[in-house]
């Protein structure tokens, strides 16, 4: 503590960090649920829905998923003490911040480099919440705080016992993964619309190195409005509409549709009935917004989960932070929304549920969503026909269990394939096994192999694998045991399983979700406040 020089937050139990086991995911091919045919090229059949503990199943998708998520939302339990059927969220400060610290830090670890994190919370955590987020992402990374609509039964529950000004709003914290991140200018539709118009293409500015043949015309003075590159490209772009959309589309829905769907504002450049090289004005159909989003609903009534988020909530925030195919996480994922959301929209996404509501609300919700069914939510706004599917993962037990004896043994719900694929990822191996090469389990890299067996190795059979190695790559064997020195053969690596990952985390927990009755609360030391606002000088000579 001493030697801490920023502001944090402190809370008792802080220093306690979970040496969480990075879990195999396992596949249920039951559960898998996808269309019968493709309905639109951006069908993604890979989206993944895990039932599990989610600190646990974050932890699962680091080695898959690092670096690769461009949007995540979670809405946690708030802390509130309140009637919650789903969750037991009726934590004390202390717990409930180190449970968000724990998820937080996993969950930035997965963040692409431009990703972006939204949290949200209500007033009775969210000032903690804030400089957690500080000091997990940053606070260069802090983005914005955006308000949006408290739902209904929640502000009406306030009048009860009121004893203050009703709770109208909760807020979404924004963080994104690096301080160099830029937002996107956030846009609605504005009710005092304006149509798309087409202009000149012709400025009176004189630049030469902007005046170029187009349409056969180049001109003397002045300049064209864009560089030739980016006038070619527009060019290009209206020969298309004309080619394949005109008979069914207006320009202006042409480009709110590209705009919609990618994300991207198209330029579009014509020779116009006076023969003058024309530019298109997009329409201006569109408000910037700012951090108060009182505008949109966010409570739905598609399922009948408690707490259930409205489409149009994560609509915006979907579409504001992610591309076509990009990857969006929920691991707090209540009734499915983020999921629902993002998959009528073009992107892959990944779930993750503790609760039995996995299988009563979410599942029968998307596959409604991939038949084409779900009429509700924006499913007019955006279009959506159906289409797509998804994975069912769970959770594989701990590796390591105890025996009778209280030793430390490999778990009897493992198989071969899944030992194998547990030691890669403890290891950090890709697990890949190979098809023709028995002792090619997985690879770090073109020329490092992992092997992994329960059985006991000789030297005779030790030499045959590091001849079959040769001298260019190397090999990890785990194994049951070995009868030679660790050192024997200089291309292979030795480990005895399970003494290698012994220390590597804690076996056999997997329950580390936000139930307050399995999560016994830390003794205050003596003299210590709950929660308190430190900062320390660095001593005299560091």
């Amino acid at each position: 503590m001493a030697n801490k020089t920023k502001l944090e937050l402190t809370w008792i139990g802080k220093e306690n960090r979970p040496r969480l086991e990075p879990r195999i995911l396992l596949e249920n091919q039951e559960q898998f649920y996808h269309s019968a045919h493709r309905v639109t090229d951006h069908d993604f059949f890979d989206n993944r829905l895990i039932f599990g503990d989610n600190l646990l199943a974050i932890k699962a998708l680091e080695q898959e998923f690092s670096g690769k998520i461009k949007c995540i939302f979670i809405d946690p339990p708030y802390n509130t003490g309140a009637a919650f059927e789903h969750y037991d969220d009726g934590l004390e400060h202390s717990i409930w911040l180190g449970l968000m610290r724990d998820r937080l830090t996993c969950l930035c670890q997965l963040l692409a480099p431009d990703g972006l994190i939204f949290v949200q919370i209500d007033y009775r955590e969210g000032a903690r919440l804030k400089v957690l987020m500080d000091e997990v992402f940053g606070n260069l990374c802090f983005k914005n705080e955006i308000i949006v609509r408290r739902g209904t039964k929640n502000v009406q529950s306030q009048f009860e016992t009121i004893d203050a000004l009703s709770t109208g709003h909760d807020v979404i914290y924004l963080y994104a993964k690096s301080s160099s991140v830029r937002l996107q200018k956030l846009q609605a539709l504005d009710e005092e619309a304006e149509p798309g118009k087409w202009d000149t293409f012709w400025r009176g500015t004189d630049r030469p190195t902007m005046r170029y043949e187009i349409f056969g015309i180049r001109p003397d003075t002045g300049q064209w409005r864009w560089s030739e590159e980016r006038g070619y490209k527009a060019k290009r772009n209206f020969e298309r509409y004309c080619e394949e959309y005109a008979a069914s589309l207006t320009l202006d829905e042409y480009y709110g549709l590209k705009k919609q769907e990618e994300g991207v504002d198209l330029d579009f450049v014509r020779l116009g009935p006076d023969d003058t090289v024309q530019y298109y004005v997009s329409p201006r159909n569109y408000k910037i917004l700012s951090d108060v989003w009182m505008d949109v609903r966010t409570s739905g009534k598609l399922t009948n989960f408690a707490h259930e988020k409205h489409e149009e909530l994560l609509e915006r925030i979907v579409r504001w932070s992610t591309r076509l195919g990009d990857w969006v996480l929920d691991s707090f994922a209540g009734s499915g929304t983020t999921g629902a959301v993002a998959h009528k929209m073009g992107r892959r996404w990944i779930m993750v549920e503790l609760g039995e509501h996995c299988h009563t609300h979410i599942i029968p919700r998307l596959k409604k969503v991939i038949d084409g069914e779900d009429k509700g939510g924006i499913t007019e706004a955006v279009g959506w026909k159906g289409g797509g599917g998804f994975r069912y993962y769970r959770l594989a037990s701990s590796l390591l269990e105890q025996d009778q004896f209280g030793n430390p043994v490999i778990s009897k719900q493992y198989n071969a394939a899944m030992v194998a694929e547990a030691m890669c990822k403890l290891m950090g191996f890709t697990y890949a096994p190979s098809e023709t090469i028995y002792w090619q389990h997985g690879h770090s890299t073109e020329h490092d192999f992992i092997y992994v067996t329960t059985q006991t190795l000789t030297r005779e059979q030790l030499a045959k694998l590091s001849e079959e190695v040769g001298e260019k790559r190397s090999l990890l064997i785990c194994c049951g045991a070995f009868r030679v020195k660790s050192d024997a053969f200089p291309n292979l690596m030795l480990k005895k399983i399970p003494k290698a990952v012994l220390s590597r985390c804690e076996w056999g927990k997997d329950d580390y979700s936000l139930r307050v009755e399995n999560l016994p609360k830390a003794p205050p030391k003596a003299g210590q406040r709950e929660l308190e606002f430190d900062i320390i000088k660095e001593k005299p000579g560091q």
